[in-house]
């Protein structure tokens, strides 16, 4: 990863733009949208970036026929290079001196920073980048997620921002911040968002808060996972679900590196395999470990290899415990034998 995705008040600043062909009035509406003050350097066409920029908006456009090389780069928290000209890789120098983040458009090699390909939902926003390597494949990738995204997704995360404030001060502390929102978003609340019945999820939202005033009974669970083959595109839905959930994950040596990145960043990992030589924790302790956890009301995953072989006796293990548990299959190993056959 070149780049690293950020999301940027734009509206806090001036950002420069410099250039007047089709690239620099795109990124001009671009800019805008995100409430960005921008100082447009039209150059020679100024007049005529004068006349656009009335359109894109009444105000926050600032057109000057100056040149931007003279121009005080302290003033801007941003400078966007549309102009195709010679002088772009001096802009893009001049604003490095100054550590001012520059784009210079389709010259990934001078810039700081990309623009990525966006799906704009209100509140939600889904940002698709390839590192400048396919602006093409970025807008491809936009028109598919564009596809599979609620188009009231927007209207619930905005429901979820002005109800924060009212969950933080009311809930217990014994009431767990994720696994509230959580319900909210995967339960009757969200559905009903976006199914287009705001005033009946407000309403239930707002009675979801009050039932937070009191003592939670703590309630996590055991899943117990199978990895499958190694490729973490083989993972099935539910793994990768439950993987995104997971607060503690134990996993062993046929877990690659690729499925764990695939899991909630701020879990914890724990090895529990044989690598090199070296022993993970024994079964007992695994066991011991999962179900303290899960009385505490984290959600933990034990992560194996293949289909994951679980017997009956780690669910009955659970239960004695009064931890709720669940076997989630993951695609089986293929054997050196198969592998032969198929050969």
């Amino acid at each position: 990863m070149q780049f690293l995705p950020v999301f940027l008040d734009l509206s806090v600043g001036t950002v420069a733009l410099i250039g007047n062909g089709a690239a620099a009035r795109s990124k001009l509406r671009l800019l805008r949208s995100a409430g960005a003050n921008v100082r447009w350097y039209g150059g020679e066409h100024a007049t005529a970036a004068q006349a656009l920029a009335a359109d894109v908006a009444s105000s926050g456009v600032e057109v000057v026929a100056a040149d931007p090389l003279r121009a005080d780069f302290s003033e801007f928290i941003a400078v966007v290079v549309a102009s195709g000209g010679a002088r772009d890789a001096e802009v893009a120098e001049r604003a490095r001196q100054r550590k001012i983040p520059v784009n210079v458009v389709d010259r990934p090699d001078l810039s700081t920073f990309i623009f990525p390909a966006i799906v704009d939902r209100g509140e939600v926003v889904v940002a698709i980048g390839t590192g400048g390597a396919s602006p093409v494949l970025a807008r491809r990738l936009r028109e598919r997620i564009e596809a599979l995204l609620p188009a009231r997704i927007g209207e619930l995360a905005a429901l979820l921002k002005r109800f924060r404030a009212r969950f933080a001060q009311a809930r217990h502390v014994s009431c767990s911040l994720r696994g509230f929102w959580e319900s909210v978003v995967d339960g009757p609340i969200g559905a009903a968002v976006l199914a287009g019945r705001g005033k009946e999820a407000e309403a239930a939202l707002a009675r979801a808060i009050e039932g937070t005033r009191t003592v939670q009974a703590e309630s996590g669970t055991v899943f117990l996972v199978g990895a499958g083959p190694g490729d973490a595109d083989l993972l099935t839905l539910r793994a990768l679900q439950v993987l995104q959930g997971a607060d503690l994950i134990f996993y062993d040596e046929f877990v690659s590196p690729e499925i764990l990145t695939r899991a909630r960043r701020e879990a914890k990992l724990v090895f529990v395999g044989t690598r090199g030589g070296a022993q993970g924790i024994k079964r007992d302790e695994f066991d011991r470990r999962s179900a303290t956890a899960a009385r505490e009301g984290l959600q933990v995953v034990w992560l194996k290899g293949g289909d994951g072989a679980f017997a009956g006796d780690e669910l009955d293990y659970f239960s004695r415990a009064g931890v709720r548990a669940f076997i989630v299959p993951g695609l089986a190993l293929r054997s050196e034998s198969a592998e032969a056959s198929a050969a």
